[in-house]
């Protein structure tokens, strides 16, 4: 498994492994020891999946303190383009945003920490998205963030004629205006 920091810290993209051969493949998504000694340090206690049309748009989400979410992403079938944006005040990539193409073929994953609005945007007829959670879902602590915030400027991949976005995430508030209450080096 290669375990890649990005330029924000404490996002990680994740490389399995895969054993390929004429039956197939297989290989490790997750192994907490190895993940531990590369100090992520999570323990995971709820898989969520999704399926979404190509030009859906889902985000930005996040569920604020003390139910915040870390969260490991991976593509089951299709392709998204993955994005977090940085919501931990004092961190010194506050309000950047990183965007990554996640796969079935390229079999990367997105290690997400708390601290950090996430969505995707699907690139191919349809994707199905699996993602592991520490902290269970807590409708009364969701919040989220603008998917067309101006200040942002998130190039989607998608034209915007084709996309879908829910009228919910159509709604919510920009950065400037989003509750938010995570501070960088305290969670």
């Amino acid at each position: 498994m290669i375990i890649t920091k990005t330029d924000i810290p404490g996002l990680f993209i994740i490389e399995p492994k895969f054993y390929e051969d004429e039956r197939g493949y297989f290989c490790e998504i997750y192994k907490k020891d190895i993940f531990e000694q590369s100090g992520l340090k999570s323990d995971f206690i709820q898989d969520n999946q999704s399926k979404s049309l190509y030009g859906v748009i889902r985000g930005l989400h996040y569920q604020l303190a003390p139910f915040s979410q870390t969260k490991l992403i991976r593509v089951l079938y299709g392709e998204i383009f993955d994005v977090v944006v940085d919501i931990r005040k004092n961190s010194p990539t506050f309000s950047k945003w990183y965007g990554i193409k996640l796969s079935s073929e390229n079999k990367k994953q997105l290690y997400i920490p708390k601290g950090f609005a996430h969505g995707f945007s699907v690139l191919s007829d349809y994707a199905e998205i699996m993602y592991k959670c520490d902290s269970l879902y807590n409708p009364e602590s969701e919040a989220g963030i603008n998917y067309n915030d101006k200040k942002l400027n998130i190039n989607w991949q998608i034209h915007s004629e084709k996309a879908i976005v829910s009228t919910k995430d159509k709604v919510l508030p920009d950065i400037d205006n989003a509750k938010m209450n995570f501070i960088y080096g305290k969670i």
